[in-house]
Protein backbone atom coordinates (compact mmCIF):
# COMPACT_ATOMS: atom_id res chain seq x y z
CA UNK A 1 0.00 0.00 0.00
CA UNK A 2 1.22 3.47 -0.88
CA UNK A 3 2.39 5.25 2.29
CA UNK A 4 0.77 8.55 1.26
CA UNK A 5 -2.57 6.76 0.80
CA UNK A 6 -2.13 5.01 4.15
CA UNK A 7 -1.51 8.33 5.94
CA UNK A 8 -4.57 9.90 4.32
CA UNK A 9 -6.62 6.86 5.33
CA UNK A 10 -5.43 7.11 8.95
CA UNK A 11 -6.08 10.86 9.12
CA UNK A 12 -9.55 10.38 7.63
CA UNK A 13 -10.34 7.67 10.18
CA UNK A 14 -9.19 9.91 13.04
CA UNK A 15 -11.22 12.87 11.77
CA UNK A 16 -14.33 10.72 11.33
CA UNK A 17 -13.92 9.34 14.85
CA UNK A 18 -13.57 12.87 16.22
CA UNK A 19 -16.64 14.03 14.33
CA UNK A 20 -18.72 11.12 15.58
CA UNK A 21 -17.50 11.62 19.15
CA UNK A 22 -18.03 15.40 19.11
CA UNK A 23 -21.70 15.03 18.18
CA UNK A 24 -22.27 12.02 20.40
CA UNK A 25 -25.87 11.72 21.52
CA UNK A 26 -25.22 9.40 24.46
CA UNK A 27 -25.96 12.29 26.81
CA UNK A 28 -29.44 12.70 25.36
CA UNK A 29 -31.99 11.98 28.03
CA UNK A 30 -33.91 9.06 26.54
CA UNK A 31 -36.76 9.83 28.95
CA UNK A 32 -37.30 13.29 27.44
CA UNK A 33 -39.70 12.07 24.75
CA UNK A 34 -42.07 10.61 27.33
CA UNK A 35 -42.48 13.93 29.15
CA UNK A 36 -45.60 15.82 28.14
CA UNK A 37 -45.52 19.58 27.66
CA UNK A 38 -48.89 21.06 28.67
CA UNK A 39 -51.05 23.03 26.25
CA UNK A 40 -50.73 26.26 28.26
CA UNK A 41 -48.71 27.90 31.03
CA UNK A 42 -45.49 26.48 29.65
CA UNK A 43 -42.39 26.95 31.77
CA UNK A 44 -39.01 27.41 30.13
CA UNK A 45 -37.14 25.74 32.99
CA UNK A 46 -39.57 22.87 33.47
CA UNK A 47 -40.72 22.11 29.92
CA UNK A 48 -38.64 23.80 27.22
CA UNK A 49 -35.11 23.77 28.62
CA UNK A 50 -35.00 19.98 29.18
CA UNK A 51 -35.96 19.38 25.54
CA UNK A 52 -33.55 21.97 24.11
CA UNK A 53 -30.78 20.83 26.42
CA UNK A 54 -31.27 17.18 25.54
CA UNK A 55 -31.87 17.46 21.81
CA UNK A 56 -29.74 20.48 20.88
CA UNK A 57 -27.02 21.22 23.44
CA UNK A 58 -25.81 17.81 24.55
CA UNK A 59 -25.65 16.52 21.00
CA UNK A 60 -22.39 18.45 20.84
CA UNK A 61 -23.77 21.10 18.54
CA UNK A 62 -25.38 24.09 20.28
CA UNK A 63 -23.61 24.17 23.62
CA UNK A 64 -21.21 26.87 24.82
CA UNK A 65 -18.05 25.25 23.44
CA UNK A 66 -19.03 24.53 19.83
CA UNK A 67 -21.86 27.04 19.27
CA UNK A 68 -22.83 25.54 15.91
CA UNK A 69 -24.20 28.35 13.71
CA UNK A 70 -23.01 30.68 16.50
CA UNK A 71 -25.86 29.49 18.73
CA UNK A 72 -25.73 28.16 22.27
CA UNK A 73 -28.97 27.03 23.89
CA UNK A 74 -27.55 26.24 27.32
CA UNK A 75 -29.38 29.15 28.96
CA UNK A 76 -32.53 31.17 28.30
CA UNK A 77 -30.48 34.30 27.59
CA UNK A 78 -28.30 32.43 25.08
CA UNK A 79 -31.38 30.96 23.44
CA UNK A 80 -32.99 34.36 22.88
CA UNK A 81 -29.77 36.30 22.15
CA UNK A 82 -30.53 36.39 18.41
CA UNK A 83 -33.64 38.58 18.22
CA UNK A 84 -35.00 36.58 15.30
CA UNK A 85 -34.37 33.15 16.87
CA UNK A 86 -37.25 33.65 19.30
CA UNK A 87 -39.81 36.31 18.42
CA UNK A 88 -41.95 36.47 21.59
CA UNK A 89 -45.69 36.09 20.97
CA UNK A 90 -45.09 35.27 17.28
CA UNK A 91 -43.93 31.68 16.79
CA UNK A 92 -44.46 31.93 13.03
CA UNK A 93 -41.78 34.64 12.88
CA UNK A 94 -39.24 32.73 15.00
CA UNK A 95 -36.28 31.05 13.31
CA UNK A 96 -36.34 28.25 15.88
CA UNK A 97 -39.87 27.31 14.79
CA UNK A 98 -38.84 27.29 11.12
CA UNK A 99 -35.93 25.02 12.03
CA UNK A 100 -37.89 22.53 14.16
CA UNK A 101 -40.72 22.36 11.62
CA UNK A 102 -38.28 21.94 8.74
CA UNK A 103 -39.64 24.96 6.88
CA UNK A 104 -36.51 27.10 7.17
CA UNK A 105 -33.26 26.84 5.28
CA UNK A 106 -31.73 24.41 7.80
CA UNK A 107 -34.02 21.88 9.51
CA UNK A 108 -33.06 21.09 13.10
CA UNK A 109 -32.07 18.81 14.52
CA UNK A 110 -30.35 17.24 11.51
CA UNK A 111 -32.17 14.12 10.37
CA UNK A 112 -29.40 11.86 11.70
CA UNK A 113 -30.28 12.88 15.28
CA UNK A 114 -33.40 12.09 17.31
CA UNK A 115 -36.15 14.44 16.19
CA UNK A 116 -38.44 16.50 18.38
CA UNK A 117 -41.81 14.95 19.01
CA UNK A 118 -45.00 16.68 17.90
CA UNK A 119 -45.68 17.58 21.55
CA UNK A 120 -42.20 19.13 21.88
CA UNK A 121 -42.59 21.18 18.69
CA UNK A 122 -46.07 22.35 19.70
CA UNK A 123 -44.83 23.10 23.23
CA UNK A 124 -42.00 25.30 21.95
CA UNK A 125 -44.40 27.16 19.67
CA UNK A 126 -46.90 27.67 22.51
CA UNK A 127 -44.11 28.83 24.86
CA UNK A 128 -43.13 31.47 22.27
CA UNK A 129 -46.80 32.41 21.79
CA UNK A 130 -47.06 32.92 25.57
CA UNK A 131 -44.15 35.38 25.42
CA UNK A 132 -41.06 33.10 25.61
CA UNK A 133 -40.70 33.91 29.29
CA UNK A 134 -37.76 32.90 31.46
CA UNK A 135 -39.96 31.06 33.94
Amino acid sequence: MNSKFFHILIITAILCSFLIYSCDDTFVNSDIDSRVIPEQNISFSEHIYPVINSKCAFSGCHEDQTRAANLSVTTWSNFIADPLMIFPYYPGNSKVVWAIEGTGPVPMPPRIYPQLTINQREGIKKWIEEGAKNN
